[in-house]
């Protein structure tokens, strides 16, 4: 199916893009999950990322928001030694800090989900999308929510960042109009 969407694509990035990508996400440990990984992506292509997600769930326990949160130096230092994952102390550091402002968000809105799904008054945006050329690399939406992120203590959460999250979850429905994923997220 991918192949009409994003062009040939190999693995993992086909069952990616067929099963994943786009579709909405409410559950706050995978929301974290992308959160986390929307960040190592800065600067990467997202499928060096995806071939090491397996890596990143086990370095990260299973992306434990409250476990992560708790990290301490020596677990940085043991982070910045796994080959499986992208050793880069910054992003690291963020997503130990983030998980900490996730964990606030959640306790001031009931759920992380609550806070970021607020934005999209709890649907996902449906642009009609026709061609990479018109995709956005972010929107005035994305440089809000990132905005507001940051006020909250979140780290390596820019609008860029912020807009492949909301692609990533589903929030907004970026698959070309043409492509069978696009209709099966419209309803």
């Amino acid at each position: 199916m991918a192949e009409g969407c994003w062009g040939k694509l190999g693995e993992p990035m086909a069952t990616y893009h067929d099963t994943e990508w786009g579709t909405p996400l409410h559950d706050d440990r995978l929301l974290f999950e992308q959160l986390v990984l929307q960040g190592f992506q800065a600067g990467l292509s997202w499928v060096t990322v995806l071939r090491k997600r397996e890596a990143f769930r086990r370095a990260f326990d299973g992306f434990d928001v409250a476990r992560v949160s708790a990290y301490d130096e020596a677990k940085v230092a043991r982070l910045l030694e796994d080959a499986g994952i992208v050793r880069n102390r910054a992003k690291i550091e963020a997503a130990i800090s983030n998980a900490g402002a996730f964990i606030a968000v959640a306790d001031e809105f009931g759920s992380f989900d609550a806070y970021v799904w607020g934005f999209v008054e709890g649907r996902p945006l449906q642009p009609d999308i026709r061609s990479f050329s018109e995709m956005p690399a972010e929107t005035d939406l994305s440089k809000r929510i990132s905005k507001d992120m940051k006020r909250r203590g979140f780290r390596f959460v820019g609008p860029t960042i912020v807009y492949a999250f909301m692609q990533a979850t589903g929030m907004v429905n970026d698959h070309l109009v043409g492509c069978p994923r696009h209709a099966a997220l419209s309803g």
